[in-house]
Parts: C-alpha cells; structure tokens; sequence
C-alpha cells in the first residue's frame, strides 16, 4: 500500500500540518477515518471480511467500508471514495452517525465519522486486495457472533457495534460537523 498523506489533527481535529501514513502511525499521530455502515432494506448490515493480505487486522471482520482521509479531503469524500473502491458502489446518500476519536490500535490514533446509508440491489465489485468477501448480517447475529468470537472482529468494528448496539465501547463521542 503507498504511504498516502494525511492530514494531521489535535484531539479537536484541527489540522496542524500533513505528514505520510508512516510516520504518522510510527509516532502516534491523530488523523482522519471514516466508517460507512449499509444496511440492505431488510435491515441487515452489509459486513466485509478484511483481505488475508492486509497488513492490520487480516481475515478479521470490518464495517461495510472502513478507510483513512487523504490529506486535504471531507470525510464524506473519503466515504465516497472508499465505497467507490472498496466495493464498487457509489450514488448513495450518507448520514452522518457519530464523529468519536478512539484509539485504534499501537500508535493508531484516530477521530472517525461513522456514516450509514441504505444499498438497493446495487452490484457489488469488491477488491481483492482490500476484501476477502462480504455478507449480510443482522445485529442481533452481529451481537451473538462478537460476544461468542470476538477475536473475528476489527478492534475497530467491534467498538463501532457495541455503540450501536448501546453497549460500552472505546468511543469518544464528538461534534458531527455541520458540514
């Protein structure tokens, strides 16, 4: 994976400058994520299990997108560029969740906006290099599934779910921007 650059930010997220990935999880760096979570109408949530060849977190289950932002991008071009190459979707309308700062993992420190959208029967094209496959579970099979193989899930998703969930979880609310 190119070491992208990202925009660097305070625990407010204020950017401060940009700096590449590397440096950035090397030193412990808050930047920007963005998680998108597609229910289909029966209101099962769309679940990609990460690529074996995924240097974090491989094989593990993630949310319908999970994706850094580049520098100088909104969160919701990252959400759409992400969607757009993660699973070959695009033209949804997205509603913004909860922006949380969480700490993802060692030196992995992150503010994230979690959007939600709804996916009609729209094609997926999903890349091999990102996912392994997808699947389309409800919550409550979520819910039965982390609290029985917890070690299946992202550390990321499986905070994302107990907040959805109304459970405890590692994430620190913030403001939604306005925009």
């Amino acid at each position: 994976m190119p070491d992208e650059l990202f925009d660097i930010v305070t625990e407010e997220d204020v950017v401060l400058y940009q700096a590449p990935r590397s440096v950035a999880h090397a030193q412990g760096l808050w930047h920007r994520g963005v998680h998108v979570l597609l229910f289909d109408r029966d209101g099962r949530l769309l679940v990609q299990q990460r690529s074996r060849t995924r240097t974090h977190a491989p094989l593990t289950l993630d949310c319908s997108i999970s994706e850094h932002v580049q520098a100088g991008e909104t969160y919701l071009q990252a959400a759409v560029r992400g969607l757009a190459e993660e699973l070959g979707v695009s033209g949804l309308e997205l509603q913004p969740l909860i922006k949380f700062k969480m700490n993802y993992g060692p030196n992995d420190n992150e503010i994230s906006l979690l959007y939600r959208s709804v996916l009609d029967l729209q094609p997926l094209r999903f890349d091999p290099e990102e996912v392994e496959r997808v699947d389309f579970l409800t919550l409550a099979e979520l819910q039965g599934r982390l609290t029985s193989d917890p070690a299946a899930f992202s550390y990321w998703f499986a905070q994302i779910l107990r907040w959805l969930l109304g459970q405890p979880s590692a994430l620190q609310p913030l403001d939604i921007p306005q925009k």
